[in-house]
């Protein structure tokens, strides 16, 4: 009789995952007295350690609110229909998070979800009860890539967190916590040890898991970041990574931007390590894509969505103001203008002093205490499908070729070659400026020189409000053209709350209603109160409240 093999029903997660927390059982099981997993079961065994990512990036009050929320590119005001939710979302705007604060909570749990995950199989793979055959040693280091990305996110996010590789602990079990520089070391080790045993293939059976290059391109997050996690840069060894994925001769960037967050985007030429999603499949409440939560509820008309939008995130008008007009991120980026109905009819408010004139979005919002329906660009970079639910088909690209390209170019600015990281950021910046802009045309908005990186941020900081008005501009910020790059680049990524705090603007810098706080250890989010009450070993990050 052929070994009898227990594995999890959350495989289904890797098609349809929820917002349920997991605990360290909550699972069913399957049982099957006769199955031998080929290559191609592994995506399946592996599939429910990687809808935790889902949940992390799109369930209520995680991974994509922190990111963008804090930052100074995104804002959820005030709204006709709400959206004050007891001040949550100011809270984020303006820096005033506290351990108890469910954004707080929310990103712990789910990123350790997705750890535990991963150790509940490797342990299932290891003592035999998933019986995985030749795979084994690749499908346990791809699992520990894994398992080191949703580090990588406790490590950005928290810092000094618990390093916890054991499924089978004993009952009672109370983790010691780790600094962030151990967390970093264990993350770099992780990656590096794992690297020769990972798939060199992309796609097929690959796509949506680490191979080498996602593994590699993860490497470099680490490096670039390095300098933010320890106090030690690791310029060179980012560059050094980036060639090896360059050289590779796998991936390049697409024609248009555009491709890269089309419905259909699995093709994508940059495309690295992405999350996939299928609405068709994954229709949890939990899961809801960005463009429901920005557009106002009159949009559904617009896209024959299957409900309608809650109208909430926009982008803040400084953010918007810093785009060249002929940018093609800035035409295809922001939904903005007059709404219309899939029929071509002029969309009409519903609520608020703006109730029966047009629904035309501007680049203005009054303040983060209030706003109309009008007020501020929406999110569109993903394309909308058509009749789509509220959860979106486009895969998520966590991961991609431009932002190697990126990497690279920081870390040879930071190391004094700011000639040669200028080539490379012109290569991003040329599909992005068309027709007379052109390569080789007169006017040639494309090409950026290393002149030009060395100078400051052409964002206007201040507050910028209803009830305060404040300059402090961005020529004083370090490299700061190059953190407009990333941000003309990376928009709505989930990622700008990352960029800024490595260009030193996270703390120091006002813009929109929130006020500098020059409150450094801000840059890291508090312990969890229910963590510290649970576990007594976890001290509270400094700065905030013991």
């Amino acid at each position: 009789m052929k070994k009898k093999l227990t594995y999890c029903i959350l495989v289904l997660a890797a098609l349809a995952s929820g917002c349920t927390k997991l605990e360290d059982k909550s699972y069913s099981l399957i049982i099957s007295d006769d199955f031998e997993p080929t290559a191609k079961d592994i995506s399946s065994l592996v599939g429910a350690a990687y809808g935790n990512w889902r949940e992390c990036l799109f369930c209520w009050d995680n991974y994509t609110r922190i990111m963008d929320l804090t930052s100074d590119e995104s804002v959820i005001p005030a709204r006709p229909n709400g959206w004050v939710d007891g001040g949550k979302y100011r809270i984020l705007h303006e820096h005033k998070w506290t351990d108890e604060d469910v954004n707080v909570e929310n990103n712990w749990s789910t990123f350790y979800a997705g750890i535990n995950n991963c150790n509940r199989i490797i342990y299932q793979i290891e003592s035999g009860s998933i019986p995985v055959g030749e795979e084994k040693e690749s499908t346990v280091a791809e699992l520990k890539v894994l398992r080191a990305s949703y580090y990588y996110m406790l490590c950005d996010f928290y810092g000094n967190v618990p390093i916890i590789t054991k499924y089978d602990v004993p009952e009672g079990f109370l983790p010691e916590q780790n600094t962030r520089k151990e967390v970093f070391d264990f993350i770099v080790g992780e990656i590096k040890e794992n690297l020769p045993l990972l798939s060199e293939q992309n796609g097929g059976i690959m796509y949506g898991r680490f191979n080498k290059w996602g593994a590699l391109a993860l490497l470099a997050k680490m490096y670039i970041n390095a300098e933010v996690y320890t106090g030690t840069p690791m310029w060179k060894e980012c560059i050094e990574v980036c060639d090896e994925i360059m050289g590779s001769k796998l991936f390049d960037l697409d024609a248009s931007q555009t491709d890269v967050f089309a419905v259909e985007n699995e093709n994508a030429k940059e495309m690295i390590f992405a999350i996939p999603f299928d609405n068709r499949y994954i229709n949890d409440f939990g899961i809801t894509s960005l463009f429901i939560q920005s557009l106002q509820p009159e949009n559904q008309l617009t896209y024959n969505l299957n409900e309608a939008p809650y109208g909430g995130i926009c982008a803040v008008p400084q953010f918007v103001d810093t785009f060249d007009k002929d940018d093609e991120r800035y035409k295809n980026n922001w939904i903005k203008g007059d709404q219309y109905s899939a029929s071509g009819e002029l969309l009409i408010c519903t609520m608020g002093s703006y109730s029966g004139k047009p629904l035309s979005y501007i680049n203005e919002v009054p303040s983060i205490a209030e706003s109309q329906e009008v007020h501020g660009f929406r999110y569109g970079k993903f394309e909308i499908e058509m009749g789509s639910r509220k959860q979106q088909s486009n895969d998520w690209p966590l991961l991609r070729y431009a932002d190697v390209l990126m990497m690279k170019a920081e870390s040879m600015l930071r190391s004094g070659d700011a000639d040669g990281a200028a080539e490379l950021v012109t290569r991003v910046r040329e599909r992005n400026f068309k027709g007379e802009y052109a390569k080789g045309a007169a006017k040639d908005k494309a090409t950026v020189t290393g002149a030009d990186l060395l100078k400051g941020s052409c964002y206007d900081y201040g507050r910028r409000d209803n009830r305060l008005t404040t300059q402090e501009g961005g020529a004083d910020v370090k490299y700061g053209r190059m953190l407009d790059e990333l941000g003309w680049e990376f928009n709505q990524e989930a990622r700008r709350r990352q960029d800024m705090i490595r260009f030193g603007v996270f703390a120091t810098k006002s813009w929109f209603s929130h006020d500098a706080t020059n409150e450094a250890y801000r840059t890291l989010l508090p312990i969890p109160r229910s963590q510290r009450e649970k576990n007594k070993n976890l001290k509270q990050n400094e700065g905030y409240t013991k």
